[in-house]
């Protein structure tokens, strides 16, 4: 059985430079190869879609205004051939449309031409940060929903020929149906029937909050005693329940199928609330 706790290998970075003008595009590429980048060129943006369509780039420096198809349509079918792809829009012509499109592209940066090398390369170094991180949580989803359900293969019969399976990370807390990451407040709940898994991004307060009660299942506990023990409050029990209550129904929504009859965190009238798993 592999590692779940093994990094995921980044690719190596490559960068996809897109300009109409050929001293544009050899300066670039000849600074970005010497930050130790893998940089291409291309000349229009048929030829960008074209490489596009052959070599996993992470990130395209973009002009906005070239011969034949322009930076906005570019742009747009990049989006939908390449999820990942960052974009980093250069343009010497800076319109009110190209920038309401780069803002639809989820675009890193929008520079105006003459950019330093510096900020290029700074917004490069943005978009590969931003693409490391999403594919960090990715797989520390993959390792989250393969520790439940190894979890749950473990409840059916015995199998002594099998290996056991690896340990979960000690930064993961599992009480089924949920696992959380402490570290990052990621969180997945195993879903019921057909509905798959259920993934979200937690607060500080809320991971804090349900790792707390994920720690001490079918108690009760106060709004006073969540506050204090979890969060760090030691206010009264009114008091505590204005800070307890709002993240709570917040919590809810993110992790239960229906917040309006949560089943997880349920409700103890008089006392506070119950972590079922």
């Amino acid at each position: 059985m592999t590692d779940p706790t093994a990094t995921p290998p980044i690719p190596q970075a490559r960068v996809l430079i897109v300009d109409d003008e050929e001293s544009v595009r050899s300066a670039l590429a000849r600074s970005l190869t010497l930050l130790r980048y893998g940089a291409d060129v291309a000349a229009c943006g048929d030829q960008a879609l074209e490489m596009l369509e052959r070599t996993p780039y992470d990130v395209m420096l973009l002009d906005m205004r070239m011969p034949g198809l322009d930076g906005i349509e570019v742009m747009q079918r990049a989006g939908r051939m390449c999820s990942d792809l960052s974009i980093i829009v250069l343009t010497g012509h800076a319109t009110l449309e190209s920038a309401i499109a780069a803002v639809k592209s989820d675009a890193i940066d929008y520079l105006l031409k003459p950019a330093s090398i510096h900020d290029i390369a700074v917004a490069v170094s943005k978009a590969l940060q931003r693409r490391a991180e999403k594919l960090r949580r990715q797989h520390l989803f993959q390792v989250m929903e393969q520790v439940l359900e190894e979890a749950r293969g473990m409840e059916g019969p015995e199998t002594p020929t099998e290996t056991p399976p690896a340990p979960a990370p000690t930064y993961l807390l599992h009480a089924d149906p949920i696992v959380l990451d402490r570290e990052s407040g990621l969180v997945v709940v195993a879903g019921v029937g057909d509905a798959g898994n259920l993934s979200a991004e937690l607060t500080i307060s809320q991971a804090k909050l349900l790792a707390y009660m994920m720690q001490r299942p079918h108690t009760a506990l106060s709004c006073r005693e969540l506050a204090r023990s979890a969060l760090g409050y030691d206010v009264t029990e009114r008091e505590a329940q204005g800070i307890v209550r709002p993240h709570i129904s917040r919590l809810r929504k993110k992790i239960e199928p229906d917040s309006d009859s949560p089943r997880l965190i349920r409700t103890i009238s008089g006392h506070g609330y119950r972590f079922d798993p």
